[in-house]
């Protein structure tokens, strides 16, 4: 069987952790910020884990990263 081609906008978007997680960033601290708090716009700019629900397409995006269940 040939080789599993890796989804190279899903490489981009998501970092697998030491443990094994898989990271984002979050959407809506680009623009329109005048109007959000400090507070808001300093966790946008974290990386949050992602939602269990959607770990299984992701693995399918990247067949080659490491990471645990």
């Amino acid at each position: 069987m040939p080789k599993m081609k890796t989804h190279r906008a899903g490489a981009k978007r998501y970092k697998v952790t030491a443990t094994g997680k898989i990271k984002r960033r979050q959407a809506g601290g680009k623009h329109l910020l005048g109007h959000k708090t400090m507070k808001r716009k300093n966790r946008l700019g974290k990386m949050v884990l992602i939602f269990e629900g959607n770990i299984d397409q992701i693995r399918r995006e990247l067949p080659y990263m490491k990471y645990s269940r």
